[in-house]
């Protein structure tokens, strides 16, 4: 039978993008009806600090050094040209319209699907497309859970965060392993997140 082409869409800052984001994306990969997995990478968020949010284009080099081995990965930098704040809704009317002959789906944590509802137009989402649900540590994803619309799928239990490579680059602890090879130099070559 041949594999339904659907295209995840994993929306992040990639703060740096790490070992977590990838092992999550390589799951849905092998385990959904995924073929191929975009790693949207979001502008500044204005509920976040900038001031320890790189530039969007050496995110979006990081996003590229972490997954230029691995054929069903892309990145896409479509929030990059959009107005700000970037809503989800509306990245997904523009793709949607952009891609005509793709099939999107959403990747995102149980702790989002928890405060789903705070999403701009997300009955529309639920509508529209599928969501592809990874566990994430204290959340159930609310009251979502058993929406038709949403597949849990079981991933491994993901608790390494951007935040706590960042303060352990600031405070010179190492990071190996929790970011690809590629990625750390990159990082290390630009003294990234040394001071936040």
């Amino acid at each position: 039978m041949a594999k339904e082409k659907i295209t995840g869409l994993f929306f992040g800052s990639f703060n740096p993008i790490h070992s977590g984001h990838l092992i999550i994306a390589n799951h849905m990969l092998n385990y959904t009806k995924m073929s191929e997995v975009w790693f949207v990478i979001s502008p500044q968020n204005p509920l976040k600090n900038k001031n320890t949010l790189l530039e969007d284009l050496h995110r979006l080099a990081l996003v590229n050094v972490a997954i230029e081995d691995n054929p069903g990965f892309r990145s896409c930098n479509i929030e990059f040209h959009l107005p700000k704040p970037s809503y989800t809704i509306t990245t997904l009317t523009v793709l949607a319209e952009k891609y005509p002959e793709r099939k999107f789906a959403l990747i995102l944590g149980a702790d989002n699907l928890q405060s789903f509802n705070k999403w701009k137009n997300f009955e529309m989402i639920l509508s529209d497309y599928q969501l592809f649900v990874y566990p994430r540590p204290g959340s159930d994803g609310g009251p979502f859970r058993d929406h038709y619309a949403v597949t849990w799928v079981d991933a491994p239990l993901m608790q390494i965060s951007s935040t706590f490579i960042r303060n352990a680059i600031k405070n010179g602890k190492s990071v190996k392993y929790l970011l690809t090879d590629k990625v750390l130099e990159y990082v290390t070559e630009m003294h990234f997140y040394k001071k936040m």
